[in-house]
């Protein structure tokens, strides 16, 4: 049998499309036209997006980074990224509670040049803006615009958006794949996701059917092909 490759690393671009709404259907709502338009309207310049590790958060920033007017930024970007630039009215922060002390002073100025040039600046982070382990400036500053947490998928709800995914490409998932993914393997959505597109393309590659030993088999695969 020709040894399958693996990169679990590859996946399908984020887009708000492929995004499990689940509870989040009010900020979806309302993300949809900034992807579009890159902008929330006059009257809103500033959002904060919360919520834990996997909830999505990082999904919907880099969907919204499609837009050619975006600038996507996280605790990697050099200081002056954070500089405001006539080429960009969307500015996105990923992870604004991971920046360093300069990076915060740095988008503290950018929060400022967004709200006076007309701009909108979407931040996420892991928290509430109360809970921010940030400078009591930038704190304060980013409760000042929108809020919305975002909700990660329940186990019922993440198996029941990978059902609906499979049945839509014609793939026929025999009891237990699911269950046993979701406790084997990481467990937000975009990686479950790139696991089904790898369990579709192992499925032709072998021949065989979308089994509970198939998965087993794909993820020892997968682990030996990662390994150094």
């Amino acid at each position: 049998m020709r040894q399958l490759l693996l990169d679990w690393g590859a996946a399908r671009p984020q887009t708000l499309d492929n995004f499990v709404v689940g509870r989040n259907q009010e900020l979806a709502a309302l993300l949809r036209p900034v992807a579009a338009t890159a902008s929330m309207g006059s009257s809103h310049a500033l959002l904060l997006i919360w919520g834990e590790a996997g909830s999505g958060k990082s999904h919907l920033l880099k969907a919204l980074n499609s837009n050619t007017s975006a600038q996507l930024l996280t605790r990697a970007s050099p200081l002056d990224a954070f500089n405001w630039s006539a080429n960009h009215s969307l500015y996105l922060i990923d992870d604004c509670d991971q920046l360093n002390p300069e990076q915060q002073q740095a988008l503290f100025n950018l929060i400022n040049q967004v709200r006076e040039n007309s701009g909108t600046l979407i931040a996420s982070a892991k928290q509430a803006p109360l809970q921010l382990a940030l400078r009591e400036d930038l704190r304060t500053r980013l409760g000042w615009g929108l809020v919305y947490q975002v909700h990660g998928l329940s186990d019922e709800e993440k198996m029941d958006a990978l059902t609906k995914s499979a049945a839509s490409r014609g793939l026929s998932l025999s009891a237990g794949v699911l269950p046993y993914l979701l406790t084997h393997f990481r467990r937000d959505m975009q990686s479950l996701s790139t696991m089904l597109d790898a369990l579709d393309r192992y499925s032709l590659e072998t021949q065989r059917p979308i089994t509970l030993p198939l998965l087993r088999e794909l993820l020892q695969t997968g682990d030996r092909t990662s390994s150094p």
